[in-house]
């Protein structure tokens, strides 16, 4: 793999990848589960969700704007809080959350892909093609820039035009009936208000993606415009998308229904209303769509994850490879996917992948607000707000876990402080030699 190109990515394939991370990761591996938090309320989760993800956008977009950078927020980062301590931190925070998204997505193509054969759905074979899945990404993204916007164009039409006809078919079959888009009240007594803001952290960890569109900002032809207009339309494109799709599950499928079969639930929708063959045909776009998902995250988390080493704030071994740091950076990143794949299941994937990219996101936008609102001029209450926002939802998340899932808490906190205490050792070995900051 060769070094940045500049302009080597069209506005349509940045596009393209920013839909392919976040339709791959959202609609497919994240419906079922923000049903199971939100009950009736789920689709009006993905839309809230997507207004939350829009207060957080408008300071990647300024930043995007002033800063375009292959590095993205890394680069960002380092604006805010020099080359130290914090920056590192929060970037391999963000480079994390980007692997367990490609270990969800990963996961979430065994599950859907043995809904076309007679297999338990905790069969072992949901990791073992997973991994292969991973592995396919890996030789791809290999292969260079071109090759992955000419197949991230064409899987992006195909997997968005496929769910907009899933979504219009089940629509249609229902009845165009829009009140299956308001809850009628009776959504399980169990439930509550941190339920439901618990179940917009998933909501938001389905429009992460567009944040992997900057850390392709120096390939992006005319990125001091292109940036956020990738961002704004990314975000667009799948707002709409996963609001149909939301709409023509539960118009089909009742709320116990998804969460019986959450980790497949567009499938499960698909069998009574076109029977067999709409079973392959939602099956090939969840196929598509999360092949599609794990090469554009892992294309995108290379690409922060060298600019880090460049920058000396994450320690590297050639381990007697040769080639690129880019090439190195991909093999370790395919490494760690593949053990999560192996060894979570999607749920814990999922929240712990939400938990590292909320805090990640609130330490992004503090450092706009306390250090950089004046040079890239942006205003303090958008930035509050997304402070806000993220605080509440992670908050109440944490608090949901803690009840269901308490040894989640211990290793997404846990792993956090060893990441911290791992990089301030290392760059307090550093710091004489290289002229860091702490």
């Amino acid at each position: 793999m060769s070094n940045y190109k500049k302009n080597s990515l069209s506005l349509i394939g940045a596009i393209s990848m920013g839909t392919n991370v976040m339709i791959g990761a959202g609609i497919f591996a994240l419906l079922g589960q923000v049903a199971e938090l939100s009950g009736e309320y789920f689709p009006i989760a993905f839309i809230v969700g997507g207004i939350i993800s829009g207060f957080s956008a408008y300071s990647y977009n300024k930043m995007s704007n002033a800063y375009p950078s292959a590095g993205g927020i890394a680069m960002y980062l380092e604006k805010a809080y020099g080359k130290g301590l914090v920056t590192a931190f929060a970037a391999l925070l963000m480079t994390f959350s980007m692997i367990i998204n490609e270990s969800l997505v990963a996961r979430t193509f065994g599950s859907y892909t043995l809904q076309l054969f007679d297999a338990p759905k905790d069969s072992y074979l949901i990791p073992v093609l997973g991994v292969s899945l991973l592995i396919l990404a890996f030789v791809i993204n290999i292969s260079g820039n071109k090759v992955i916007g000419k197949s991230s164009l064409a899987m992006a039409i195909l997997k968005t035009g496929g769910l907009l006809i899933f979504a219009g078919g089940a629509i249609y079959a229902s009845g165009f009936v829009v009140s299956d888009l308001v809850p009628s009240g009776d959504t399980g007594g169990e439930r509550g208000v941190m339920e439901y803001l618990g179940a917009l952290a998933l909501s938001i960890l389905a429009y992460k993606g567009f944040t992997t569109i900057t850390n392709s900002g120096g390939e992006i032809v005319n990125p001091h415009k292109n940036v956020s207009r990738t961002i704004v339309i990314s975000l667009l494109i799948c707002g709409v998308t996963y609001l149909l799709v939301s709409w023509g599950v539960i118009s089909n499928l009742s709320i116990p229904e998804i969460i019986e079969a959450k980790d497949y639930s567009l499938a499960e929708a698909s069998r009574p209303l076109f029977g067999q063959f709409g079973l392959w045909f939602t099956v090939s776009i969840a196929i598509i769509a999360t092949i599609s998902g794990v090469i554009a995250s892992v294309f995108a988390v290379s690409r922060m994850t060298a600019m880090l080493t460049d920058m000396k704030l994450i320690p590297h071994s050639h381990f007697g490879m040769k080639g690129s740091i880019q090439k190195h950076m991909l093999v370790y990143i395919i490494v760690i996917a593949i053990v999560l794949t192996i060894f979570f299941d999607l749920s814990r994937i999922a929240s712990l992948g939400a938990i590292y990219y909320l805090v990640m996101d609130i330490i992004i936008h503090w450092g706009v607000l306390t250090k950089m609102r004046e040079d890239i001029k942006a205003k303090a209450w958008i930035v509050i707000s997304a402070i806000i926002l993220d605080l509440v939802v992670l908050s109440s998340f944490v608090f949901i876990k803690i009840e269901r899932d308490p040894a989640l808490i211990w290793i997404a906190f846990g792993s956090m402080l060893l990441i911290f205490l791992g990089e301030r050792w290392f760059l307090n070995r550093k710091l004489p030699e290289k002229g860091l900051t702490n």
